[in-house]
């Protein structure tokens, strides 16, 4: 949700994580803590710190548990599930490519989807917008992309980041810091930027899987240094190229480092409730900020 429609952008690198040692073709951050070889979610039994390969517990050197006597879960508390790991990251890819697609066959469409916060449409002879009940707009422009480099960069990026934090984090909380973020993006767009200034694309969304990257991998000790010189380098095209909606990604980034901090970081007893709780936060604010920038502009 970044881009100004006409305006340039840059593509998005992303780190790279080992392999599960039984499943090589599984990316994961997490570690036995017994022998220290990377886990995918399947292969993760819980133990009373961290999480222990299959191999580990049968031995005896773990739990002393067998595999099936534990629940696996991901670092954030989710149960593991036996599907596909990468499920709620490739539905997201197909909702972009199915609206990219529906505004090819249809380009009017995507003036109903773009974020405005309030303009005058010619052929509806009206004033549309966000100010003007289309709260819509807040999440559609998520998905809306109009040129083919554009959604291409931003699919990148959910593919290389969404996958990895998919399986850290599970299906539903993934999927409610993928959501939440692009809400907060597209909210300091409503509040900051000019209200008919149109705004669209999903690097808000993005930019919030990039900051929980970044916590992700503080939690699990990785090396920083990588993620570090993506983020100052994205950040380097977002405040000096032309057209770039900063407020998208400066919000994306700031709601998606504040989700996964409470996810990762949430005490075991309370992790549900704490994890419930950052979420409802950022939403609180977002609709805050909505609500006051709708009662300042003019009707």
């Amino acid at each position: 949700m970044d881009q100004v429609p006409g305006s340039p952008d840059r593509p998005r690198a992303a780190h790279g994580l080992p392999g599960c040692y039984r499943h090589p073709g599984r990316e994961t951050g997490i570690r036995c803590t017994r022998c220290e070889r990377p886990i995918c979610p399947e292969c993760m039994v819980s133990a009373s710190v961290g999480f222990q390969c299959p191999e580990c517990v049968r031995t005896g050197s773990g739990t002393g548990h067998a595999p099936s006597a534990s629940r696996p879960r991901t670092i954030a508390g989710a149960e593991v599930t036996r599907g596909d790991p990468r499920l709620v990251t490739k539905i997201l890819l197909a909702l972009n490519a199915a609206v990219f697609l529906a505004v090819l066959a249809s380009p009017a469409l995507a003036a109903q989807l773009i974020l405005i916060g309030r303009a005058f449409d010619p052929q509806l002879q009206e004033l549309v917008g966000v100010a003007y009940g289309e709260w819509y707009r807040l999440l559609t422009s998520v998905f809306l992309h109009q040129q083919i480099w554009h959604i291409a960069f931003n699919m990148l990026g959910l593919w290389w980041l969404g996958g990895p934090l998919e399986a850290a984090l599970g299906r539903v909380r993934y999927l409610a810091l993928y959501l939440l973020s692009g809400l907060a993006g597209s909210a300091l767009v409503y509040l900051l930027a000019a209200p008919n200034q149109g705004v669209l694309g999903a690097s808000g969304a993005v930019w919030g899987l990039l900051g929980a990257t970044a916590v992700l991998l503080r939690r699990l000790d990785y090396d920083l240094r990588p993620v570090i010189a993506l983020l100052a380098l994205n950040l380097l095209f977002t405040f000096t190229m032309p057209g770039i909606s900063w407020e998208s990604h400066v919000g994306g980034l700031v709601g998606g480092t504040v989700i996964a901090f409470g996810m990762v970081h949430a005490p075991r007893e309370r992790r549900t409730l704490v994890q419930a709780g950052v979420c409802a936060l950022i939403l609180l604010v977002s609709v805050v900020a909505i609500v006051l920038r709708t009662q300042s502009l003019p009707t």
